[in-house]
């Protein structure tokens, strides 16, 4: 596919089967990943490949997340706001959980890790496309807790970037095309 096609035609992919894809797949993004670009080649970004039973642990967090929202309810409400959580995470066969630490060097700007990890899971994300498969990057209040940071390892200047969810799109599923400004719209030539 090329560059230009894969871009214009990538969509974020909601519904995907519960078909896994192989790790060979998997690490194929994940490549594709490490070579975003990055200011000082600091590298920031760190991907946990969560699959099968390993969805709990993102589940924990959002169920946790969910609980957190309820004032004075009973532990049966408890429960099933924790279960909803788990149920969340299992939306996809794979969740690849995108975190960023940011570089010690001193010349570094945090920033710019940001900015890195974002390419690398839109890098991630054409890749995927290519591949077949569908992908949605979700973030919400969960990605940004402490519990998030705990459960999958962050320090206390990383950050949680936020989940993407891989899959084979499910059959018959056309994602929306958004609209877009148009190029006009978001662009100014200055030529002297």
């Amino acid at each position: 596919m090329e560059t230009i096609k894969a871009i214009r035609t990538r969509r974020s992919v909601r519904k995907v089967s519960d078909k896994e894809p192989s790790r060979e797949l998997i690490e194929q993004i994940l490549d594709a990943a490490r070579r975003a670009p990055n200011h000082m080649n600091t590298e920031p970004w760190h991907f946990i490949v969560l699959t099968g039973e390993g969805r709990n642990k993102l589940g924990a967090v959002y169920g946790k997340e969910n609980q957190k929202t309820l004032k004075h309810a009973d532990q049966e409400t408890l429960n099933a706001a924790y279960e909803k959580g788990i149920a969340s995470a299992k939306r996809a066969p794979v969740i690849i959980v995108v975190t960023m630490e940011p570089s010690d060097n001193p010349r570094a700007v945090a920033i710019e890790d940001v900015a890195a990890t974002a390419c690398a899971v839109e890098n991630l994300m054409l890749a995927a496309h290519e591949l077949g498969l569908g992908s949605i990057w979700r973030t919400g209040g969960a990605a940004y807790t402490d519990e998030a940071k705990k459960v999958f390892g962050v320090s206390e200047k990383g950050r949680v970037m936020g989940f993407v969810y891989v899959g084979y799109p499910e059959e018959g599923v056309v994602p929306k095309v958004p609209e877009r400004k148009s190029v006009a719209e978001i662009s100014e030539w200055i030529d002297a």
